[in-house]
Parts: C-alpha cells; structure tokens; sequence
C-alpha cells in the first residue's frame, strides 16, 4: 500500500534533479583576448570535447569549472620557429614552452625531419648530440605522426627544409642541380607538401643551404605555392648585405607565388643596427604592393648559433667531417684563418675575431668539452694561449661539430621596436625542455624558457611597446592565419581548444645566460585540444598533443 507513495516520491527527485553539466570545461569570468586583436572584454570560455563551444555568457555547467577573475584568456601561441624536433623525443611535455602557454610549435628552418635517404639516417645518426634516438621513420609525415603517437603536450607542425631537398639529392657538396636532379627536388616539395608540410623553409647563411642560387629556391617554393604553402627563410645575411637578402626573399615570393616570412628579423653587427629602418621600409613596400611578407623574432639582443656561422662557407663544403678533415690541414686552415681576419667575415665572424668575450659556448658534443659550457671564447682562448680564431678552430675539431654558441651582437633598442610592428610574430629558435635530465648536459640560450614570457611581461606591460591584445593576435591569430592553418589561433565557437591562461601583472621571463635554464611565470593554465596540460602553473602530464597538417595534405599528389 506504500508503492503509490513511493512512486511519487521518486518522480518528483527525479523531476527535481539537476541537469548534467552541458560543457566538459567552463573558463569563468577572465579576460577574452579572441586572437583579432579588438577590444578584450570579460567572460567565459566553454570547451566540449576538443573545441570551443562558446565565448562570452556561459549560462550552462561545465563537468570542471576554472576560475579566470583578473586573468587573460587568449589563444594558444605559436612557436614560429621552434627547435623542438629532438627534445619532444626526449621528453614530450615540453615544458619550458608550455610554461609559456605555446601550444604549437613549427619546425622547419631550413633542415627538416624529413625526407631522409639512407645516407642521410647514417649521417644523422652519427652525428647525434647529447640526446640519443633511433630514427624510425623516413618522410616528413611520418615523423610528424610518430610524435603524436609518441605523446607529446604540444601540437606540432613543419615546413619541408630547402636545405634537406637539396641535401637529399646532391649532397653537402657546392654543387648546381641538373635538370634531372632539380625536377626530383620539386617532387620532394611536393611529397612534402602533400603529408601536410606549411611550405619550404631555407637557412641561406649556412652551408651547405647557402650553395642553392636563387633560382632553385623560386623553383622549389613554386610547388609549395601550388599548394597553398608560403616560403619561409632564415635569409642570406642579417648584416652588411641585410637589405640585398631582403630583396632576394622579395623576389623569392613574387616570383614563385608563395608568400614569404624572414626567420628571427634582427639587424647583427653595431655597423649594421642603422639599417632597421630600411629593413622595415623594404617589407612594406612589398606588403603595400600586395605581396604577403611578414617576420618573426625572439626578444633577445643576442642570437645562438654553431661557430659554422663565423667560419667560410668554402671550407665547410661537403658536411662537418669535410670541415674538420681541412681544418688539420695547416694551409688549409691559415687561409680560412686569414680570411675571417680580413674584411669579408661576417657579423659573427668579427666577434669571433675582435669580441670574443662576446661570444659565449653553449653546448659541445664530447663529455672532454663540456667543462668550457659557459665560458666566453675570450675565457678559453686566453687559457690555451692563442689567438680567438684559432680557439675556434682548435674546439671545432676537437669536438667534430659545430658548437652552440651566443653572439652578442645584435641591438636592445632595435629589437624593442621590432616587437611592435604589426606584421611581427615569434619564435623563440630553440628546443623545449625542462631543467632536468639529458637537457643539464648541455646549456642554451634563455630564449628557449623566456622568450614568450619577455615580450608579454617585459615589452608589452613594462614598456608598453604594443597593446596586449595586439601582442596576443601576433601570438596567435596572425602566425596561424599565415601558415594557413584552420580553426586555431582564435577563441570562436568551432575552434580547436588551445589556450593560454596567464596574469597580466605577473607574467615573466626568469631565464638568464648565466642561468637559462629556468622557467618564466605567471602563466597559470594551458589547454590544447581541450586537454589540460598546465593547471596553477604547474604541468599535469597530459600529452593531447597533435600533428597539424598544412594547407597542401592530401591534395598535391601531382
């Protein structure tokens, strides 16, 4: 006789019960920077699945709530020119970039990981560093895959390296393609460009990408045009012959149809820092005459590289053994030692020459090296009694690699006003890694642990060179609509779920060239895919990480 009664009893819980949560994720009350670089306003974001469902009043639940007040919720950023192809096999949480709310990083500068030959997996192989891999894939595609299988926090994309091309058919050698040779070349491209490469990418001011003319590079940058893909370009000089390479880039993109973008934008060398005016005035001229050129750059008045950069290019033809083997050669060496002496050395050779205490070591391959990691070269040369040149040349040999090093030589105020132009992304031009394991064995510029930290903490709230909600388009917005890469870079309903999740006030860069090996704060919490990989600061392990495909994936087979 009590059914009745208890029937009702369950209806009405029933009938009373809260609904379930409509969203897996809702951001309340912060800041919304969208990526356009408009007005930001206060609001939610909500995340179900991996996408954006809603930005603004999120009247619904979601199954976690995190809350924003007196924050900034952005898009992810873009790494534009990150050297994370070997530390996200070491250690895939990339955490030095992620505690920085970058959740893309683009690989390519010149070399990529793929495609490889045979010969080219024996070189590589034998030429590894301080972290150690077998290389289990062939095309660029498949790398790419093989990351995201491995796990990574990041999403990861590259363009197919210029240099990698012409490696894999003509060697390290100063030689010309043939017909034959450049047709293969083209295929490459792409084959590239068809697995979901963003367009090819040179580094013009090493050997052996240096050897490639002019027209081999338009020809090359033609496919990638075809398929959507823009050209992208660590140029010839960065210092007396700067505003030349700016025009052969120019020239690259007009007459292959691809739009173009100059890696690390930055005048080098005190003689050279005059120069940004007309550096700025050459790319937009270009861009008023409807050529699409933009750049990117750390914020960081010194650059890293190998001691490849200061020595010719002559003596370096045919790969690093080559090198070394005409380094123990006495004439061989007095006449590159001469050379770098006189007036045709670069930017970095006249630091080595003239500066070295501005010229700081970084990362050897040998454990009978390592001592000198951080020491200036000035430092060392004056240990072993000769001249800064010779030094060089003497650790170049003993090490059989090209050395990571700092040069000082590039202007604070230039790269100031560089953070302000409108057309200006960033890259930090270093791996992401955390301050513990293989990554101790070696240093490295600050740049890999600061470098989005400093623009928004130092540039934009400190010396308000740029609004942030323009800084946050250029992180954002700008460097994805560039690469031609859909539904990321802005918070809108139907995006892909990346943010970055940081105080205003407190965000910052902590890395130091004394010690660089430290992470920034103030971002607080990191989506990407809609996965939390950093909550209050601190990494969750989470590795929802992806390959995102360019423009050309599945279409350039012809």
């Amino acid at each position: 006789m009590f059914r009745p009664a208890f029937a009702a009893i369950a209806a009405a819980l029933l009938t009373s019960a809260a609904p379930p949560p409509a969203f897996d994720v809702v951001i309340r009350g912060g800041t919304i920077y969208d990526g356009s670089g408009g007005t930001p306003f206060v609001g939610d974001v909500a995340i179900k699945g991996d996408k954006v469902v809603s930005v603004g009043k999120v009247a619904g639940k979601g199954v976690r709530e995190v809350n924003a007040k007196g924050l900034a919720v952005a898009p992810g950023f873009v790494n534009m020119l990150s050297w994370a192809t070997e530390s996200l096999i070491a250690d895939g949480r990339s955490e030095s970039d992620i505690r920085q709310g970058v959740t893309l990083e683009v690989f390519g500068e010149g070399t990529s990981m793929g495609p490889l030959s045979p010969e080219m997996k024996a070189r590589a192989l034998k030429r590894q560093g301080d972290i150690k891999y077998p290389i289990q894939w062939t095309t660029l595609g498949d790398y790419l895959s093989f990351l995201q299988k491995r796990g990574i926090s990041t999403n990861v994309a590259s363009f197919v390296g210029a240099t990698t091309v012409r490696v894999h058919e003509l060697g390290e050698g100063d030689v010309d393609p043939t017909p034959a040779q450049l047709t293969r070349m083209r295929a490459l491209v792409r084959q590239g460009m068809n697995e979901g490469a963003l367009g090819v990418g040179s580094s013009l001011i090493y050997a052996p990408a240096n050897f490639a003319e002019t027209p081999e590079l338009i020809a090359l940058t033609s496919e990638a045009a075809k398929c959507g893909g823009m050209y992208i370009s660590h140029m010839r000089d960065e210092g007396p012959k700067l505003l030349e390479a700016i025009d052969e880039l120019i020239e690259i993109s007009r007459k292959s149809g691809a739009p173009a973008e100059i890696y690390h934008f930055k005048q080098s060398g005190r003689e050279n820092w005059g120069k940004i005016d007309a550096a700025i005035a050459r790319v937009e001229a270009a861009r008023k005459q409807g050529q699409r050129i933009t750049a990117d750059m750390y914020t960081y008045a010194a650059s890293s590289t190998g001691f490849d950069a200061a020595f010719p290019l002559w003596i370096q033809d045919g790969g690093i053994e080559a090198w070394v083997r005409r380094m123990k050669n006495p004439a061989t060496l007095a006449k590159a030692l001469a050379e770098m002496r006189g007036p045709k050395g670069t930017e970095n050779t006249k630091l080595v020459v003239e500066e070295p205490d501005k010229v700081l070591l970084l990362a050897f391959k040998t454990e009978a090296l390592k001592p000198l990691t951080g020491k200036t070269l000035a430092e060392v040369a004056k240990a072993r009694g000769k001249s800064p040149e010779e030094t060089a040349a003497e650790l170049i040999v003993e090490d059989g690699s090209r050395i990571q090093v700092a040069y000082f030589g590039m202007n604070e105020a230039n790269v100031a006003r560089a953070t302000a132009l409108p057309w200006m992304s960033f890259g930090s031009d270093a791996g992401s890694q955390a301050p513990e394991g293989v990554f101790l064995k070696s240093s490295t510029h600050p740049r890999a642990y600061g470098n989005f930290a400093r623009l928004l903490g130092r540039y934009v709230r400190d010396e308000k060179t740029a609004t942030l909600q323009d800084a946050v388009r250029r992180l954002s917005n700008l460097p994805a609509t560039n690469l031609g890469i859909k539904d990321r870079g802005a918070l809108k309903p139907g995006y892909f779920a990346d943010l970055a999740i940081f105080d205003p006030k407190t965000i910052r860069d902590n890395a130091t060239f004394d010690h660089p090996q430290t992470y920034a704060t103030g971002m607080r919490h990191v989506f990407v895919n809609g996965v939390q990989v950093l909550k209050d600061g601190e990494h969750t392990g989470a590795t929802p990480g992806r390959a995102v495909w360019g423009p050309g994936k599945g279409r350039c087979k012809g």
